[in-house]
């Protein structure tokens, strides 16, 4: 499995927060046995950084990474359909098929890993939004595939990145977007 970067685990802890409450998501995480003291983890930032160092940004087999991935996996299946789930699991297949026995990228399915990488976010943003789908992929996804969905436009997962415009207003700048709602409001 691929790491988080500081930025996109805090990110997802952000998430998570605002979907269960952060009380909640701290005594889970507590409860796990990801942490002996609930001391000091007043802000989403801090339980974040504490659990970040714990799990190595998820890289490491703890009992925080264990927390982690039940709290988020529960948080966000409870908006999947069943149907959703087994074609994401058939995405997933194929996806996995990209890859050879190193899990890196067979350059001959490179076009083809990218379709289903991107049938796979379609899918999944449908149910739980784009920047979870995507925070999703890259805690379940190997380190080249990370790679390439953080290659993605717009992937900067919580850096404040602006969200694609609608469709009608691709390719004109956001500025532009912005004033014309201006004038059409007043």
């Amino acid at each position: 499995m691929a790491a988080l970067s500081p930025v996109e685990f805090e990110r997802a802890m952000t998430l998570l927060s605002t979907e269960v409450g952060f009380d909640r998501l701290k005594e889970r995480v507590v409860r796990v046995g990801a942490f002996s003291s609930k001391r000091n983890l007043g802000t989403v930032r801090a339980l974040a950084d504490r659990l970040y160092m714990l799990t190595g940004g998820l890289r490491r087999e703890t009992a925080a990474s264990y927390g982690f991935h039940s709290v988020w996996a529960e948080a966000f299946a409870a908006r999947m359909k069943e149907e959703d789930e087994k074609t994401l699991s058939e995405a997933a297949e194929r996806i996995n098929a990209c890859l050879d026995t190193a899990q890196r990228v067979q350059p001959v399915k490179a076009a083809t890993l990218d379709d289903e990488l991107a049938t796979y976010h379609a899918i999944l943003s449908k149910a739980v939004g784009d920047e979870v789908a995507r925070l999703d992929m890259l805690i379940k996804a190997v380190p080249a595939v990370a790679d390439r969905i953080r290659g993605w436009p717009d992937s900067a997962v919580g850096e404040g990145q602006e969200q694609e415009p609608p469709e009608g207003d691709r390719g004109r700048a956001p500025d532009e977007v912005r004033q014309e709602s201006k004038d059409d409001a007043g």
